[in-house]
């Protein structure tokens, strides 16, 4: 079965936005480096960073997002950041209007819907689930293997946070990948199974 990683870049007190849903600088690592993250070329990052996120990403077949991200991110313009599919979690439609193309775009009404159809989607392949309230609501249903965070060094004091709505204590195993980038520590840990 596919493992289910929850990732997103975050603060050192485990936020992943503001309140307003801005990142201020929690993507500078994404272009203080010499290596290119992917073909576009956008993202130049540090070669420690490169080592750990190309494989990682290579790794993804599909990744999961919640509506909200997808209204504030127009669906990433119908073209996912990693793998081949995006599973919406959402109780309204996919906008008419929007990219009648993306077809490897599918909406779920609910988080375990959306992981069910991800595992479907990825094969052999990793999905991915976007942190904050649909990451922390698959992570409170059990549905969560791995929790993947890139912790940059600031601190945000409120806002949007890493884990959403859970609120009971899980126990995860020691990490398994400690990775130092340039303003970025990479950081995986595989969840404790009760």
């Amino acid at each position: 079965m596919s493992p289910v990683l929850m990732h997103a870049v975050v603060s050192v007190d485990g936020f992943i936005a503001d309140a307003d849903d801005q990142v201020g600088p929690l993507f500078d690592w994404y272009g203080n480096g010499d290596e290119p993250l992917g073909d576009g070329g956008g993202f130049r990052i540090s070669k420690a960073s490169a080592d750990y996120t190309r494989p990682m990403w290579a790794s993804l077949g599909v990744t999961i997002m919640g509506r909200r991200l997808f209204d504030l991110t127009n669906g990433w313009d119908a073209k996912p950041p990693a793998g081949e599919h995006v599973v919406v979690v959402s109780h309204r439609p996919r906008p008419a209007d929007w990219h009648p193309e993306a077809s490897h775009y599918h909406f779920a009404g609910d988080v375990a819907e959306a992981v069910a159809r991800a595992r479907e989607l990825a094969g052999d392949r990793s999905v991915a689930i976007t942190a904050g309230d649909i990451g922390g609501q698959a992570f409170a249903l059990g549905l969560v293997d791995i929790v993947a965070m890139d912790v940059v060094p600031v601190v945000f004091g409120s806002g949007k946070r890493y884990f959403g709505p859970a609120d009971a204590q899980r126990l995860l195993e020691d990490p398994h990948v400690v990775i130092q980038g340039d303003r970025v520590l990479h950081l995986q840990y595989r969840v404790r199974k009760p």
